[in-house]
């Protein structure tokens, strides 16, 4: 078995460093932040002199290594870089240099990324309020007892890091493209599909020749009341679909819920929003009783001449969305689209018949892309979990 690394503490292998500057009124001043679980320093904001309550900042250079007193215990530890050499923190971010002879500064920002380090962090931290203020005092920081290699052992296991981590994050940029691919082509497929119907004598005809019913939503004022009716708003509606969590509640007079209450097939649509996302709208699928909010207009189709999921197909993709932005009105911070440019959006349509052919195929489709995305997140799970298995047992000496 391996004979352990010696355990130096930190103290013995990091100088701080201090490099104070009074704030200037007339400056502008560039304040970073750091990043929880180990992702290390970014740039927060900039701001002017007059603009902060500070009498004193502190400027960084590349190759320090600062952390948070405050988020310590949440793994806000890291390098600074090129890119943010000569920006400044305040001072509840210390900042340390490694002796260069002694350590390798990228070891120890590995180092900060264990759980076993993070834990002792945690046991050291003080403060009023566990969650929030939690400092981590530098005298902690340089007492912490990191097991320590010769430095051409720590550059050899920094590289192989590296280089492990640029393969896990090549893996992820693939199997991101391959979801946005798969994306594309049924967005593709979408406008193919009805930029070609005229050659195949689809009805030239408008929205609102579908629309049996077009309904704003309520304004009243929702409650967390659960008893009452769940209200769906504008948040509700993500990706063409509607979110069923998240809820508000109302109690409806009977001659409300007569008006606002959703049957399965209503299309929701956003009508105040951003400029990219008003128009966006979601087919209403729940068995469950719903009502919705005044940013949302309501179409209730006549189901027999349109399918609402070609409809909200339609209405969501590249053509639906060019429509919806020329067609806003734009106000103070957010855009406007009414019920009757709504209605007059051009659309073909074949018979009722392929259109239901057409959305089970478009279902089948979204269930590929759908299915892309969960094998997504199920690998992404494990590359997260892969990095840190792969630094815990370099430090055990096993890598």
């Amino acid at each position: 078995m391996s004979r352990a690394w010696p355990r130096v503490r930190l103290g013995a292998v990091l100088t701080p460093v201090i490099r104070a500057e009074t704030v200037d009124a007339s400056r502008e001043y560039p304040l970073l932040g750091v990043r929880l679980e180990g992702q290390g320093p970014f740039l927060r904001e900039t701001v002017r002199g007059t603009e902060t309550a500070a009498t004193k900042l502190f400027r960084v250079a590349e190759g320090d290594f600062i952390y948070s007193r405050l988020f310590a215990w949440r793994g806000a530890f890291g390098l600074v870089g090129s890119d943010l050499d000569g920006c400044y923190v305040s001072g509840e971010f210390p900042i340390f240099r490694p002796i260069e002879d002694r350590l390798d500064s990228r070891f120890l920002n590995y180092w900060f990324r264990l759980s076993d380090t993070l834990s002792r962090v945690s046991e050291d931290c003080t403060g009023s309020t566990p969650l929030t203020r939690n400092r981590f005092k530098e005298q902690f920081f340089l007492a912490l007892e990191i097991p320590l290699p010769p430095l051409t052992e720590q550059r050899r296991i920094v590289a192989r890091m590296e280089q492990l981590a640029a393969k896990i994050e090549e893996a992820r940029g693939l199997r991101r493209q391959s979801v946005e691919e798969a994306e594309i082509i049924a967005e593709t497929e979408i406008v193919s599909l009805f930029s070609t119907g005229a050659n195949d004598g689809w009805a030239k005809t408008t929205l609102g020749d579908y629309v049996m019913d077009c309904c704003y939503g309520t304004l009243e004022k929702t409650t967390d009341d659960d008893s009452g009716i769940p209200i769906l708003r504008m948040g509700n509606i993500q990706s063409g679909r509607l979110n069923y969590s998240d809820l508000k509640y109302l109690h409806l007079t009977e001659r409300e819920r007569e008006r606002l209450l959703l049957k399965r097939g209503d299309i929701l649509v956003n009508r105040t929003n951003s400029a990219e996302l008003v128009g966006k709208c979601a087919v209403f699928d729940a068995n469950s009783k719903f009502a919705f909010a005044s940013y949302l207009i309501r179409l209730r189709l006549d189901t027999n001449r349109a399918d609402p999921n070609l409809i909200a197909a339609y209405i969501n993709s590249s053509a639906g969305r060019a429509y919806m932005f020329r067609e806003r009105k734009q106000m103070t911070g957010q855009a406007n689209v009414n019920s009757i440019k709504l209605k007059d959006l051009p659309i073909l349509l074949p018979p009722i018949e392929e259109q239901r052919r057409i959305v089970a195929y478009l279902d089948d489709l979204q269930a590929r892309v759908n299915s892309l995305k969960h094998l997504q997140t199920d690998t992404a799970a494990e590359f997260d979990a892969l990095l840190p298995s792969v630094l815990d047992k370099a430090f055990k000496r096993e890598l």
